[in-house]
C-alpha cells in the first residue's frame, strides 16, 4: 500500500521572508532606498493574504503574491549592495559597521536565493508534488535506489543548504545543476556573494 505524501509545510519559507525583511531593517539607513521599515511593511502586508490563500487553496494567487514578495526582497538586496559599494571610496561608514553590513547582506543573499530556488524549481512546492515533475537540481536523495528515497522531494531546508553552499564554496557541492535557469541564478548568487566577501569584507578588514 502506497503511503500518502505529506504536503510540504510553507512556514519555513514564510519565516525566511520575514527574517530577510528584518535583516534589511537592521542595515544602516544609508543602505536603504526609503525608510528601512518599508520592506518589512511590504512583506508583512503580503504575508497575510499569502497565508490566507494557502489555507483556502488559492494557489494561483499565492504564487503571484510570493513572486511580488521575492521581487521586493531581491531589489532591496541589489539596491543595498549597490549603495554599499558606492560608499566605499568615501569611507563614510565605520569599519566595524561596514563588516556588519557586509555580513547581513551575505545572509540576505543566502535567504533570497534559497527562496527563489524553492519557488521556481519544478514549478514550486505544488508542482514538485505532481507525477513526472522535472527538477532543475539533482539532489543526492534523487539518485538513491532505496525504497524509502524513491518518493523523496526537496523542501525549503534543502534549497537553503544549496544556497548556503553556493555563497560559501561558489558551487552546489553535492547537488548537480541541470536546468539553465538554475545555472544562471547560481552564477548571479555567486557573483553577489563574491562581491560581498572579496570586495566589501576584505576592504573593511583592511582599514581596521
Amino acid at each position: 500500500m502506497k503511503t500518502p505524501r505529506v504536503r510540504e509545510p510553507r512556514w519555513p519559507a514564510f519565516v525566511a521572508m520575514v527574517a530577510d525583511a528584518l535583516i534589511h531593517f537592521a542595515l544602516p539607513q544609508r543602505l536603504s532606498f526609503g525608510p528601512r521599515w518599508l520592506l518589512f511593511a511590504i512583506v508583512f502586508v503580503l504575508l497575510v493574504p499569502m497565508i490566507f490563500s494557502y489555507r483556502t487553496g488559492r494557489h494561483a494567487i499565492l504564487r503571484i503574491l510570493t513572486f511580488v514578495a521575492l521581487g521586493a526582497l531581491t531589489l532591496a538586496l541589489i539596491g543595498s549592495l549597490g549603495l554599499l559599494i558606492e560608499g566605499l571610496p568615501h569611507h563614510d561608514q565605520p569599519p566595524k559597521s561596514l563588516l556588519v553590513s557586509a555580513a547581513l547582506l551575505w545572509v540576505t543573499n543566502v535567504l533570497v536565493f534559497a527562496l527563489w530556488y524553492w519557488k521556481l524549481d519544478a514549478g514550486g512546492p505544488i508542482g514538485r508534488e505532481e507525477p513526472g515533475a522535472r527538477s532543475g537540481f539533482l539532489f543526492p536523495q534523487m539518485m538513491s535506489h532505496a525504497d524509502e528515497d524513491r518518493s523523496w522531494l526537496p523542501g525549503f531546508i534543502d534549497y537553503l543548504f544549496l544556497a548556503f553552499n553556493t555563497s560559501t564554496a561558489f558551487s552546489p557541492t553535492d547537488t548537480a545543476v541541470l536546468a539553465r535557469w538554475a545555472k544562471a541564478m547560481m552564477m548571479l548568487q555567486s557573483l553577489v556573494s563574491l562581491s560581498i566577501v572579496a570586495l566589501l569584507a576584505a576592504r573593511a578588514v583592511n582599514v581596521l
